[in-house]
This record gives structure tokens, sequence and C-alpha cells, in this order.
């Protein structure tokens, strides 16, 4: 009995070693947890930049809490340190705490930096604290020593034109500053002037003037200004205390001639440069932000050289961090005909409307202009609150890039449903409909709704005359002979409701609202058959379209970079029969020799084209509503090139030469 008491006593001491050891066991394991939860969460608050936070979980220390956030922001954010991803190995006990092992990964101006480090964490005060000194930065960074950052800038490649002028390039811009010292006694008054000149509030000038740093033989930056504005230049050092300095910036040559196309850069942000981490971006680095400079970024953009190192007291270098190589961004050369498209721009620019000039046989663009515009200069030097609001709410809308939006064709798309009628074979180019009169419905079941065209013209109502006096009745009616179905096929055959390969993002032309694939009703496809009811076309894509009239039926492919081959690629083939686009090029030429465009007519040249006037109606009761005019031509073995050109311009209701007419001059001074 004695014996099994003993024993008993045995088992119930061995249960309680076991479970002291395991308690101590789950308690260190716990608190490994909490040390691993302390280096995550440490290294968190470096990704956010919360060094405040960061002295939090430190333990105490000879640094004070102003030297300790000042060394860590000045190193991680020097390097542009973003992304940092730890992977914790091991966390031993030890002596006084617990060491941990553990392998660090961020990027930085330089590139991706990785090691491995180790950390000792510490109790003080019942709660788990990070020993720190600036081995946790850098496991080979000293406290007595620096780390160090060399750049050498990289140069962002030019946008030339197809004459190697260049359109963006890396040049100088002008920044205006103040000398407070030589201001003179007229202070108020030179402010005052200065601040007139550059759209800068006087208010934020004294602001500047007054900052901490600021001595009499201070130069105070104020305003950067483009460097070719040399009138402004002049007068603004007519005001005593101004200076000019020149700064390395981007120049387009072409300003408001070009913005819409080339677009601009500016300086990178915080959310771009989080979604461009890994690739070499900074807190300085310059990124495009519209047009082409946003298109070929990752061709443009230059990679800088850069060296990040530690050194010690006497500035000796005693470790690399990491080093790049410089790279310089790519040139990228366009079609554009620089020459070209500063005399369309002139052409247009006190007008709302769009050009887009293409060789028909090469797909060449070598013109793209939206006016009214803005300069791309403007947002490269940076733009008052003021001038931003200005362009901003600007009823013209000068921001809008119109070559890339899409728009009601009106009856400039009639060569097209008779394209497409011939291709069918619903239409043949002699029949004569036979209705007479300039108003006409399909019968009684269209109510009070009749389809009207200008001109009552003698002679039969067959293809030829309908496109030479653009006739509605005829190609309302073609519409309806070709149905709602094999129409809209057909439109779907030639682009319709498809993106174009191209480096801006063009809007998708349509034949039904929404994007749809069905027209709904006879109405809305009679009303399609001569570019109205839902159609909208994209200004690329329909120059496209007309070029299969002088391609054999063969859309050629816009294309925008510059090929020393200029051999046009097919974007679509067979988009219409060979016999209908050789018909409906015969029936253009008429146009501009005997029908609605003999205005056009240039001795010695052979020139195809359609005038076009589409109402923005939404009803026929509507007189509110502006209206667009529209020509599109081509040029027939024209020497020196043939030039395929559709122009479009807004609000023509009120003008007396009609909106085809009014274009119609302005494509003779280019011709």
């Amino acid at each position: 009995m004695e014996k099994k008491k003993v024993l008993i006593g045995v088992i119930v001491l061995v249960i309680i070693l076991v479970a002291i050891i395991l308690g101590v066991i789950i308690m260190q394991n716990n608190e490994k947890e909490k040390v691993k939860d302390l280096i995550t969460e440490y290294f968190s608050l470096v990704n956010d930049k919360n060094y405040d936070e960061l002295y939090s979980k430190v333990a105490s220390m000879n640094t004070s809490k102003d030297d300790f956030v000042s060394r860590n922001k000045n190193i991680y954010e020097g390097i542009d340190c973003t992304n940092i991803e730890i992977n914790i190995k091991t966390v031993e006990k030890a002596d006084k705490g617990y060491n941990v092992t553990y392998n660090e990964k961020f990027f930085t101006s330089a590139g991706e930096v990785e090691f491995e480090n180790t950390a000792n964490v510490v109790k003080e005060d019942k709660e788990l604290k990070l020993k720190w000194d600036s081995h946790i930065i850098f496991p080979q960074l000293n406290d007595d020593e620096k780390v160090r950052v060399s750049t050498i800038k990289a140069k962002r490649g030019s946008i030339l034109d197809r004459n190697d002028i260049a359109l963006a390039e890396d040049g100088n811009i002008s920044s205006v500053g103040i000398v407070p010292g030589k201001l003179g006694e007229n202070r108020d008054e030179s402010i005052s002037k200065i601040s007139e000149l550059t759209g800068v509030s006087a208010d934020y000038i004294n602001e500047l003037l007054n900052a901490s740093y600021v001595k009499d033989d201070t130069f105070v930056a104020i305003k950067k200004i483009v460097d070719s504005n040399q009138e402004l230049k002049d007068e603004l050092l007519t005001i005593p205390g101004v200076m000019i300095n020149k700064e390395d910036g981007r120049v387009y040559s072409l300003g408001k001639e070009a913005s819409h196309l080339i677009g601009y850069v500016q300086p990178i942000s915080s959310e771009e440069l989080k979604e461009n981490e890994g690739k070499g971006y900074t807190t300085n680095s310059l990124i495009g932000k519209t047009g082409l400079e946003l298109t070929y970024e990752d061709t443009l953009r230059g990679i800088d050289g850069t060296d990040i190192y530690i050194v010690d007291e006497n500035e000796n270098r005693v470790a690399t961090i990491a080093k790049q190589d410089k790279k310089d961004g790519q040139d990228v050369k366009l079609t554009i005909d620089s020459n070209l498209q500063k005399q369309v721009y002139d052409q247009m620019q006190n007008d709302k409307g769009l050009f887009v000039i293409m060789e028909p046989k090469t797909g060449e663009l070598l013109a793209l202009v939206s006016t009214p515009s803005f300069d791309s200069n403007d947002f490269v030097v940076g733009l008052t609150t003021d001038k931003w609001n200005e362009l901003n709410n600007d009823e013209n809308r000068p921001l809008f890039n119109r070559f890339t939006q899409k728009y009601c064709p009106g009856s400039t798309f009639k060569p097209i449903t008779g394209a497409i009628g011939l291709t069918t074979g619903k239409i043949n180019e002699s029949e004569d409909f036979g209705y007479r009169g300039t108003s006409w419905q399909k019968d009684s079941s269209w109510g009070n709704y009749h389809i009207t065209t200008l001109t009552d013209y003698s002679g039969p109502k067959n293809l030829l005359n309908a496109i030479m006096y653009s006739d509605n009745i005829y190609f309302a009616q073609t519409a309806l002979k070709i149905g709602a179905e094999s129409f809209a096929s057909s439109l779907d055959k030639i682009g319709f409701n498809q993106s174009i390969d191209f480096p801006l993002t063009l809007s998708k032309s349509q034949y039904a609202n929404d994007n749809g694939t069905k027209i709904e009703g006879e109405t809305k496809l009679a009303d399609s058959g001569y570019g109205q009811g839902s159609i909208l076309v994209n200004p690329i894509h329909i120059a496209s379209i007309y070029s299969a009239f002088a391609n054999d039926g063969n859309m050629i492919k816009p294309r925008i970079e510059y090929d020393e081959s200029k051999n046009g690629e097919i974007l679509i083939e067979n988009a219409f029969s060979k016999e209908a686009s050789d018909i409906i090029e015969s029936d253009l030429i008429q146009v501009v020799e005997n029908g609605t465009a003999t205005d056009m007519k240039i001795d010695g040249l052979t020139i195809a084209g359609k005038t076009g006037t589409a109402e923005l109606k939404t009803s026929q009761e509507d007189t509110e509503s502006g209206t667009l005019g529209w020509f599109n031509c081509y040029t027939i073995n024209r020497q020196g090139g043939d030039l395929l050109i559709v122009s479009m311009v807004e609000n023509v209701q009120d003008n007396t030469d009609g909106g085809s007419h009014y274009l119609i001059k302005k494509i003779k001074n280019l011709l």
C-alpha cells in the first residue's frame, strides 16, 4: 500500500514537471511569435515612412528621438527605399532577450537590394523592444558612418518627326527667381509686377521670401517658364531683384500645334511610383502623363545611373550598397510631318474641330490635329491654379482630344453605305430608285416620319447622282435594301465595335447605342444609311475606311511609327469588293468635278471627296442642337505623294460658308 502511494506521488510529480516544462515552452513560443510580430511591424512602419511611431518600437538608447527619426528618414528616403519585404529565418533565446535572423529585400533608386541581417530584441518595462543601432538599416553601417547617393542623369529619348525634327526632347527651361536683397525700395511694387507676369500670387511669393533659410543673397525660385519665351524673360529682367537661371527640362517645339498627339511629362506621383515599383523610378523621376509621351514611356524613359554607398567620417568609401549603370532612353520617330502639322493647326486654331491627314497607300499619318488646344510646355514648367482653371473650365474644351473620339459622320458616310450595297449585291450602280421630290417615307407605318433631302435634282436616282448631290433618300432606301442584319455585319467587317491597334486609345466606331450589335427599327436603319441614326465614327478609323476606295477595297492600317520601308500594312482585306471601291472612287471624283464640292477643284489635280453635314438633333423638331461640318477627300497621283484628309468642324449651323465648304477653303490652302 505504501509503495502504491509513493508511485502515485511520483507520477503526479512527473505530470506537474511536464506541465511546467510544457507551459514554459508554450510561453517561449508565444513570446517568439511576439518577437516576429515586432520585427514585422517595425519594417511595416518603415514602409509607411512612419518614423515617429518607429521610435516607440526601439529600446532606450543614447540617440534622441529627433536624431533617430532624422537618420532613418534621410537614409531610407534618400535611397528611395520602397516595398520592404522581411522573411524571418530564426528566433533564438539569448541572455537578455532574443536574437533574430532575417532576410530583407527592397527596391532603391539603384535597383533591388537584398541581404541577411540580425537584430536583438529585449524586454523593457515588460514590453518587447528592438535594440537599435545603424546595423538595423544596413548590416555594414556603423553609427558614425553615412549613406551617400551619387546620380548620373539619364537622357529621355526624343520624339522625332519623319524628317528627324524633334517634337519633344530634353533641353532647357528657365527658372525665374528673386534675390531679396536686390528688390530695392519698391519691394511691394516689384513683387506685384512679378506676380502679374508669372501668374504666381503675391502672397505666395512673400511666403517663399519669408522662409527661414532665405538670406539677402539667396536665389528664391518663383516660377519656371518656357526658355523660348524671350519677350516674357526680357520684361521680367527689367524688375529689380529678378534673376533667371537655366534648368534641364522637357521641351516641345510644337506646343499647341501637337499637344494632343505628343502629350507631356510631369513629376511622378506617389500612386504612379507604387504602380511602377522595381522599374527604376524615383521620387524625382518624370513620367509621361498623356499622349505619346505616355504611350511610349517604357521606350523613351532613361534610367539614371545610381551608386548607393557608405562613407566613414572622413568621407572614405567603406562599402557599396547598390550600383546601377546609366541607361539613356531611346528615340521614337513618327510619320508626322511637323511642317504640315503646324500648317493645319494654323488653319484651325480658332475652330473647334479636327484634321487627320494620311498617306492612303502606306497608312502613314502625316498630321493629327485637334483644336482648340493647349501648350504641352505649360504643363512641364507648371500651371498656376488660375491657368488650370481657365483651361479646365473653357467651354471650347481645349484639353479634349477630338481625333480620338467618335462623331456622327453625316453624309460622309454615304460612300460607305454605297460600297456595302455594291459589295453585298443589294444594289447596282445603274439602278434608278424612281422616287421624286425631297421628302419620302416607306409607307404609312412610319406615321409622320419622313426622310428629307436638300436637292431635287434632275436625272435618275442612281448611285452616281446620289453621291454627287448627297441624296439622303437614296441611301436611306439602300440601307433598307441591304437589311439591318446584313448592314450591321458589313459594318462589323470593316471595324465597327472594334478597337484599332494604335498607340493612342481610339473610341470604337458604332452603329447602335452603347456599342450594340443590332440596329433597331426601320427608321433607324434608314437614317443610318446616310450617316445619322446611331452611327458614330472615329476620324482615324474613317480615314482607314476611305483608304479602301484607293486600294482596291483593302483598308490600310493607320500608323504613326516611322518605318524606312514605308510599306503599308492592310488592316482589313477585301473590306469592299474591288468593283465596288472602283465605282465609289469614280463617283467621289465626280463630287468634286460636278457635284457638291466643285469649289475643291484644283487645276491639274484629281481629287475624290465627299461633303457632309451631321445634325445632332434628338428629334425632327430639335432646333437647338449643333451641327458638324465634314469634308473627307484624297488626291490621286499627286506629285510629291497622295494625301487622304478627314476634317471636321463643330457648330457650323450659323456658318455662311457651310461646314464642308468652310473646310474646303482650308484644305485648298494646304494643297
